[in-house]
């Protein structure tokens, strides 16, 4: 294997790994009360079932992962990148403490007021990756989606209870 494309083969999986470990400080603040506080809340009836959240949050890490990389790829405006890749760490930071607000806090409130400000980080991204590579920037859309959907969801469960 060359040099180079081992290298961008780590630099890849260095990038799902970081996009899924924050997938996983969340975990630990939703999974104790899934069973218990948020299984007591009246939930509007487009909620999911639990079980879809675990995979649509694996993959939705991953297409964030693989955007990263491409973003991180970039040679041609080192400037652009560096933008690019902080905001996406600033988006990323958020999306980990959601959960801590929402489900740590057990506070729809603070989880809705947190999830907006992480919809527009993720719109400022995705804004940022389409001025690096136009891959990059599509594969967050679903991220966008899937969030957009959240905030719904959170709002609805704050109304309800």
């Amino acid at each position: 294997m060359e040099k180079g494309k081992g290298m961008n083969i780590l630099k890849l999986i260095i990038s799902i790994i970081i996009c899924q470990f924050a997938g996983l400080i969340g975990y630990i603040f939703t999974r104790p009360v899934i069973p218990t506080w948020y299984a007591s809340l009246r939930k509007p009836s487009f909620t999911p079932p639990d079980w879809v959240f675990g995979p649509v949050w694996i993959i939705l890490y991953i297409l964030m992962g693989i955007a990263a990389f491409l973003v991180w790829q970039n040679r041609l405006d080192p400037q652009k990148t560096r933008n690019a890749l902080t905001l996406f760490a600033i988006q990323l930071v958020l999306n980990a403490f959601w959960p801590f607000m929402f489900f740590g806090l057990k506070s729809p409130i603070a989880g809705l007021i947190e999830i907006n400000i992480l919809a527009a980080a993720i719109l400022l991204t995705i804004q940022k990756f389409l001025g690096v590579s136009r891959t990059a920037g599509v594969l967050l859309i679903p991220y966008f989606i899937w969030v957009a959907f959240a905030s719904g969801l959170n709002l609805s469960i704050y109304a309800l209870n």
